[in-house]
């Protein structure tokens, strides 16, 4: 029995069945991209009785790509899955090293980047649920993996590269001072001015001061500066550990027996946790300054006034409690910001990724953690 199928650049494909239920399929002429479909669609409508054997004789065959030799493994691979054999005869020598180049085991494996699967609602959220988990379990191993190589360098101090603190200091702390010096500025002026609309009302222009050195003190200081950092220092952490690993920088790291935790984080770390609690208290100050202005300029008080009412409601606790938090703020921006860089798996766009991750997970981190702050505060006796 013998079919043929004509198609464009002199291609034919026929079938001959053998008296012994095998098959013998032999191609001809030009089998590249074009032909593939052509050649797909034909292969129905020749039923093999399984199990069979089955031969494709590619003596005839002129032309070869890389598409018609994947299409001659995968039809190969699945009369194999359905219980037959299958083998290439005849098979020119140029034809048999555009075949050698092909991987089926490759092309079978997933890809690190997906197809963009279609999935109902639900399946949707238990993905993002399990995503959501995974996350936070990869973040927990990677905070511990971090506290105790903090505990180490207290003991071991050599281990830290004191140098690479020194450059983040000045990235993190000095770079980071003209931008934080207009937001808390800004921010002491807005929130007097707005909080002495209301007071004027009852004669209570002086409680501007008291408004003011809480606010800033005890949320906005910290809050903000912690923000800001995040924004501008912990981005840059992770998009530089993100663009190492794609340049297979780390691994070049391991390699050569240097733990990238103490070569590339710690530093990050230990600067982040020095300049961010005295960034706050400069941003506290000018808060205060800024708040001094409106209660000078536009409601009438004394310098020296405003500062014996800042003084008289701020205590000890309050800056105290401001350092601390200031503190744990500045190790969850940069433990995130390296732990989303050491994550990245891909190219450019991976690093772009691993970026806003770390931008929006720190914040997240610290609004969670200041909630967590302003409850047990308020229990802890003065």
């Amino acid at each position: 029995m013998k079919t043929r199928l004509s198609a464009k650049n002199s291609f034919s494909l026929n079938t001959e069945l053998q008296a012994n239920g095998d098959r013998k399929i032999l191609l001809a002429g030009h089998f590249g991209l074009q032909e593939v479909e052509t050649f797909e669609k034909a292969l129905p409508q020749q039923p093999l009785p399984t199990p069979a054997h089955t031969s494709l004789d590619l003596g005839g065959l002129e032309f070869l790509d890389s598409a018609g030799a994947l299409a001659l493994l995968d039809l190969a691979d699945r009369i194999k899955a359905g219980g037959g054999s299958c083998s290439l005869t005849n098979v020119p020598a140029k034809a048999q090293d555009i075949i050698n180049l092909i991987n089926l085991e490759e092309v079978k494996r997933t890809p690190l980047i997906g197809g963009g699967k279609k999935t109902d609602f639900v399946s949707q959220i238990g993905d993002g649920f399990l995503d959501f988990v995974q996350d936070v379990d990869n973040v927990v191993s990677f905070t511990g993996e971090l506290l105790i190589d903090l505990v180490a360098t207290c003991f071991n101090p050599r281990l830290v590269r004191w140098s690479d603190v020194l450059l983040y200091m000045r990235r993190a702390g000095v770079e980071g001072l003209p931008i934080i010096s207009l937001i808390a500025l800004l921010l002491g002026l807005i929130l007097a001015f707005m909080s002495s609309l209301q007071l004027q009302q009852f004669g209570a222009n002086i409680y501007v001061a008291s408004l003011l050195a809480i606010a800033m003190v005890k949320e906005l200081g910290p809050i903000m500066t912690a923000i800001l950092v995040a924004g501008r220092s912990g981005s840059a952490f992770a998009a530089e550990i993100g663009t190492m690993k794609v340049n297979e920088e780390v691994d070049a790291l391991t390699v050569m027996g240097m733990d990238p935790m103490y070569f590339l984080t710690l530093p990050k770390v230990i600067a982040s946790m020095i300049v961010v609690p005295l960034l706050t208290i400069y941003a506290d100050l000018l808060g205060i300054v800024g708040g001094l202005i409106v209660g000078v300029g536009l409601l009438d008080l004394t310098v020296f006034s405003y500062i014996q009412e800042t003084k008289r409601i701020l205590t000890v606790f309050d800056f105290t409690s401001s350092f601390v938090k200031s503190v744990v703020f500045a190790f969850l921006i940069s433990a995130i910001g390296c732990q989303r860089g050491f994550q990245v798996r891909g190219g450019a766009a991976a690093v772009g990724t691993a970026t806003t991750s770390a931008v929006v997970s720190a914040i997240f981190l610290i609004i969670v953690v200041d909630s967590v702050f302003a409850i047990v505060l308020t229990y802890i006796p003065r």
